[in-house]
Formats: C-alpha cells, sequence, structure tokens
C-alpha cells in the first residue's frame, strides 16, 4: 500500500529525460504517462532534446558550451531530482542517455546533479524489461554525483502492455504513483 505524500513538500521539480528518441516508443509513452499522474506539487520538465547534444568531447566543454548542451544543464540545475525513462539497447544504457549523463557530470565537482535524487524506470522487449539498463542509469548516475535510492525501481517487460498506452493499464499507473511516492519521500529527506 502507497503512503501518503506528505502535505508538508513544497512544489519540485523533477526533470524527466527519456533515453529513446523514437517519436511513438513506449518509453516516451511511459514518460508522458509518468507525467500526467504527477502529484500536483510535482512539477514533471520533459527535456526533449538529447538528440540535438554534441558527443561529449572534454575539447568542446567550454563556456558556453553548444546551447542544447547548456539548456540541459540549465534544466537540471533549476531542478529537484531527475526522473529517467529509457529503454535497453543491446543489453545496455541507449548512447544518447549515456551521453547526456556525460555532459551533466561535468563541471567536475559542480555538476547539476549533485545531491539529487534521481530515479530510473523504463521498459523494454526483454522479459527484464530493461533491468540491464536501469543498472547501468543508476550506476553512471551516482557516479556523476546523484542520490540513486535503491527503492525505486521499475522495469516493465513490453509485453505486459498488451498494445495499450501505459496510461490505459491501471497496474502501471499505479506503478508510476508508487514512483512519484517514493521520489517524493526522497526529496524530503
Amino acid at each position: 500500500m502507497l503512503q501518503p505524500i506528505s502535505q508538508s513538500l513544497p512544489s519540485a521539480r523533477v526533470l524527466v529525460l527519456v533515453g529513446s528518441l523514437r517519436s511513438g516508443s513506449l518509453n516516451r509513452q511511459l514518460a508522458a504517462a509518468a507525467i500526467n499522474v504527477a502529484p500536483p506539487r510535482i512539477e514533471p520538465i520533459l527535456f526533449d532534446r538529447l538528440g540535438e547534444l554534441p558527443h561529449y568531447n572534454e575539447d568542446l566543454d567550454v563556456v558556453p558550451a553548444a546551447e542544447a548542451v547548456e539548456a540541459l544543464r540549465a534544466e537540471a540545475a533549476n531542478s529537484d531530482a531527475l526522473l529517467v525513462v529509457t529503454p535497453e539497447y543491446n543489453g545496455g544504457l541507449p548512447g544518447v542517455l549515456k551521453n547526456a549523463f556525460d555532459w551533466l557530470s561535468r563541471p567536475y565537482g559542480e555538476a547539476a546533479l549533485i545531491g539529487k535524487p534521481a530515479a530510473v524506470i523504463g521498459t523494454a522487449l526483454g522479459r527484464y524489461g530493461a533491468a540491464w539498463a536501469h543498472a547501468d542509469a543508476r550506476k553512471t548516475l551516482a557516479i556523476a554525483g546523484a542520490k540513486v535510492p535503491d527503492d525505486i525501481e521499475l522495469s516493465i517487460p513490453a509485453k505486459n502492455f498488451n498494445g495499450l498506452h501505459p496510461q490505459e493499464s491501471d497496474e502501471v499507473v499505479e506503478s508510476l504513483r508508487g514512483v512519484w511516492s517514493q521520489l517524493i519521500r526522497h526529496l524530503q529527506s
């Protein structure tokens, strides 16, 4: 049973990153469902420009960096937490997401993710629902300085959707509410 969301939580901005660039992907649908069921005091901010980021190269990491990099870093700096929604590509984290994490891990010691709670969820065709990619993402985020709670997990095998949009599944919606509840708990700690 989910614990009620504390009334003492002020509003919080949560940066949402999606590891799939494909417009019709199940992970984009899952991100949309998560955004739709966010509690009233949570303001999810979808950053939908990961495909515009140049490959991380320290030679390019100058002030100012590429406009998309500056926009990503600004959104991360202005957010209280991070929600990553990602598939699994060949048993691992999609390159576009790893690249975003690399940009967000700099400048060293001053990165926008330091100390912020980060949750990783998603879906994939395999029977483990992207669990390997999610483990990669959690490890990379932790190394980049984010607080990655062990108790927030949601890896859904794609077959579980049975052709439905994630928003149409009561079980998925309830699981997403649970993710928000856990993330809020970590925002309060």
